[in-house]
């Protein structure tokens, strides 16, 4: 008898060329061997495909509707008590790959990601598929046409393809850098962003300027993260980017941060480490504070001023330290009698 390509795709002899894509669709996507694990789904596969190069093709669908498959393929050779032998020794012989043909009908869309995980609004539409692995190539569950009742037709031509998914563009990272004094008190900003939106028509896109606000809480660490949905450019084909903004700490000229600590290099004389003084230690809100230096002060030293520092971030309530370090400045020359004095009131260790 040969083989009913009809049967293999699941249509009736009837079947118009939209009705053999859509059973092409349903039954490759069923026993497609990277999905389906039963023994049998990759020879499947392959007559699945065979059947579609056949159908698909008016001329060959016309030969086969005639003289069936003994005729297609036994061409002038006669078929061998079937329907008949196809005429002008017309020979047919499937050369065709089923992975290419399974690739050229659904382009560069990945198929099973929607028909795995799709669903219609509010959770309704047709019901998610599944494979059971190992439980043979029925273990699929799926309605007639997971694809056609949201989407339409669809096969290889241009535009009549599946039509994809949108897919959010990737989040656009923008660094903002904030000032010491910005995190100590807190601050607002204003930003000003140009992007692509959608007109009313859906299709066509113009420039927009929008101003969007971001609160800077005091304390706020380096690297926090402020994220804007979709608020990147609009195309009909896409989801708009995110646009993400991560603090940065400005350069200071005098501070520099340590999580809620704040580090304050002192610069004094070799004089002044040895014989101590009194320095007035600048704060981040403007203030001076006095730190009087009794002891010697060696090179790595630093004095800490409590609560000084920058709100901590989960208790604004508290502040960190300001931390005082000291670069010691060592005189380039000295005279013979101040080395002569050095040298007497000094331990050599």
């Amino acid at each position: 008898m040969g083989k009913d390509y009809y049967k293999v795709l699941g249509v009736a002899r009837t079947a118009t060329p939209e009705e053999i894509k859509k059973g092409y669709r349903k039954m490759a996507l069923k026993y497609h061997p990277d999905k389906n694990k039963s023994p049998n789904a990759e020879e499947k596969f392959k007559e699945i495909s065979e059947a579609y190069d056949v159908l698909s093709d008016k001329d060959k669908k016309e030969i086969y509707d005639k003289y069936g498959e003994e005729g297609l393929k036994a061409g002038g050779g006669g078929g061998g008590g079937g329907m008949g032998s196809a005429p002008g020794g017309f020979h047919y012989q499937y050369q065709g790959d089923p992975r290419e043909t399974f690739r050229m009908f659904f382009g560069d869309e990945d198929p099973f990601a929607n028909f795995f995980s799709f669903s219609g609004p509010g959770g309704s539409g047709f019901r998610t598929s599944h494979f059971s692995h190992g439980q043979g190539p029925e273990s699929m569950e799926t309605d007639d046409d997971p694809f056609g009742r949201q989407f339409g037709g669809f096969g290889g031509m241009p535009n009549q393809g599946m039509p994809r998914r949108k897919q959010q563009d990737s989040a656009v990272i923008r660094d903002l850098q904030v000032s010491l004094e910005d995190i100590y008190k807190g601050t607002t900003k204003k930003l000003k962003i140009t992007r692509k939106v959608l007109n009313s028509d859906g299709r066509s896109t113009r420039m927009e300027d929008k101003i969007l606000s971001i609160d800077i809480k005091p304390g706020w660490k380096a690297g926090t993260k402020i994220t804007f949905p979709k608020e990147g450019d609009q195309t009909p084909n896409n989801v708009p980017a995110d646009i993400v903004f991560v603090i940065r700490d400005k350069p200071h000229p005098m501070f520099s941060r340590d999580a809620s600590d704040i580090r304050y290099k002192a610069n004094i004389s070799l004089k002044q480490a040895l014989c101590g003084t009194t320095l007035q230690v600048p704060t981040i809100d403007g203030r001076k504070i006095p730190l009087r230096l009794n002891e010697i002060i060696k090179p790595n030293s630093v004095k800490r001023i409590q609560g000084e520092g920058l709100p901590m971030p989960k208790q604004p309530s508290k502040r960190g330290d300001l931390i005082v370090e000291f670069d010691i400045r060592f005189p380039s020359k000295m005279t013979s009698s101040a080395k002569e004095i050095l040298s007497d009131c000094l331990p050599d260790s």
